[in-house]
C-alpha cells in the first residue's frame, strides 16, 4: 500500500489542487498531510486526512530574526523526518509555499522522492532555491519553466476540484432571470482592495439588469447595504464550481488557482492583480491569460476611478442592451478562456506522483 505525504498549506490556491490530487490517487494509496496550525487546512483536511501540523515561515528577516526563522525550519523538518520515517512515507508531494521547505528538506534527508507542484508563472522562492532537491518538478504555466535552474519542469496545469470537471446547476441562492450574471470573487481569503473597487458599481449594474454574485471573503465586515432581489453577497461558498460555469463575466484575483477554475469553466474574465504579491506573480499570471484574449487586466484602484467601470460596462453592453449586429466580446474571450485551459491537469499530475511506485 503505497503511502504519500503531502504538503500543502495557507492559500486555496495550495490546498485545492492538493485535495483534488489526493482524492483522484487510486484507493490503494495512504494519505497524510503536512501543514500549519491556524491555516485553511486545519478545516478542510482532517476530515479525510491525517494532518500533521508544524510552524514554517519565510527567510525573510535580518541578523536575529533570520536566525530565528531558520532555527524554526531546522525544528520542523526534523519534525517532518520523524513523521516520513515512522510512517514510512515513499513519496512527497507539495504545492510549494513555505511548507514545501521543510518538507523537501526532510524528503532529502531521508532519500524520499518529492514531487513539487509550482502553479504560479513566476515560481515562489521555496520552489526557486528547492526544486534542485526534487525528483520531479510540475508547472502550471508554461512561462514558469523558463524561471527555474537545476530541474527539467513538466508542464502540468493546475488542478481543480472535481466538480469544476463536469456541469453543475447554478446555486438556488444565485438570482435567476434574462439579465447577464456577474460574479465578483477575490480568492479564498477574499480582497478588501478588490472589494472596494467593484461597490460603487453595484447599483448602476442592478439598475441596468445584471444579477450581481459578490463573494468578499471573511476578513470583509463593511458588507454592502443594497436590498435588490438580483443581489446577493455573501462571505463565502463551496459552490464556486457552478457560480463560474453559468456566469456571464467575472472579475477576480489572478491566483493561479482561481485562474485555473476560471479557465476550465470558460469564464471571461476581469482580473485584478493583488498588487502586493511576491514578484508581482499575479500581474504575471493575468498577463498569460490576457494575451491570448480570455481576460482583461484592471489594475487595482481607488473607489470611483472609472477603468473597471468602463470595462464592465463595454463588455456587458451587448448583453445588457441586447444590441443587434454588434459582436459579443464574451463570446471570444470565454472561447480563449477553454482553450487557456489544461483539462487533464489532475491526471498529469497523478502520473508524476505514481511513477515512483
Amino acid at each position: 500500500m503505497p503511502r504519500l505525504l503531502i504538503a500543502a498549506s495557507g492559500t486555496g490556491g495550495h490546498i485545492f489542487p492538493a485535495l483534488a490530487v489526493a482524492k483522484a490517487l487510486p484507493s490503494s494509496w495512504t494519505v497524510s498531510w503536512l501543514g500549519v496550525p491556524d491555516r485553511l487546512e486545519t478545516s478542510l483536511v482532517p476530515d479525510s486526512y491525517q494532518l500533521l501540523t508544524v510552524r514554517a515561515g519565510g527567510l525573510h528577516g535580518k541578523g536575529v530574526r533570520r536566525f530565528s526563522q531558520f532555527f524554526q525550519l531546522l525544528l520542523a523538518s526534523g519534525s517532518v523526518m520523524f513523521f516520513l520515517r515512522r510512517h514510512r512515507i515513499e513519496v512527497v508531494f507539495t504545492t510549494g509555499g513555505y511548507i514545501a521547505a521543510p518538507a523537501i528538506l526532510a524528503a532529502w534527508f531521508c532519500g524520499i522522492p518529492v514531487v513539487l507542484h509550482e502553479s504560479n508563472a513566476i515560481p515562489g522562492r521555496v520552489t526557486r532555491l528547492m526544486a534542485g532537491l526534487c525528483q520531479s518538478v510540475a508547472i502550471g504555466l508554461p512561462l514558469a519553466g523558463s524561471k527555474l535552474k537545476n530541474c527539467h519542469p513538466v508542464l502540468t496545469g493546475t488542478p481543480v476540484r472535481e466538480k469544476f470537471l463536469s456541469p453543475q446547476p447554478l446555486p438556488i441562492w444565485v438570482p435567476v432571470g434574462e439579465g447577464p450574471l456577474l460574479v465578483i470573487i477575490g480568492g479564498s481569503q477574499g480582497a478588501l482592495g478588490l472589494n472596494k473597487m467593484v461597490r460603487p458599481l453595484f447599483a448602476s449594474l442592478l439598475d441596468a439588469g445584471c444579477r450581481v454574485v459578490h463573494i468578499t471573503g471573511e476578513n470583509d465586515h463593511e458588507l454592502c447595504q443594497l436590498s435588490n432581489p438580483n443581489f446577493v453577497e455573501k462571505t463565502f461558498t463551496y459552490e464556486i464550481p457552478g457560480l463560474f460555469q453559468h456566469a456571464d463575466l467575472a472579475i477576480s484575483r489572478a491566483g493561479a488557482g482561481s485562474l485555473s477554475e476560471l479557465a476550465i469553466s470558460g469564464t471571461p474574465a476581469i482580473l485584478v492583480p493583488y498588487p502586493y504579491a511576491t514578484d508581482q506573480h499575479q500581474e504575471v499570471n493575468a498577463m498569460c491569460a490576457a494575451e491570448t484574449g480570455a481576460a482583461v487586466i484592471i489594475h487595482q484602484h481607488l473607489p470611483g476611478e472609472d477603468a473597471l467601470s468602463k470595462t464592465v460596462w463595454r463588455l456587458l453592453q451587448v448583453r445588457l442592451n441586447k444590441v443587434e449586429n454588434m459582436s459579443d466580446p464574451l463570446i471570444p474571450m470565454s472561447r480563449a478562456m477553454k482553450q487557456f485551459a489544461i483539462a487533464d491537469a489532475q491526471q498529469r499530475l497523478i502520473n508524476l506522483v505514481t511513477e515512483f511506485k
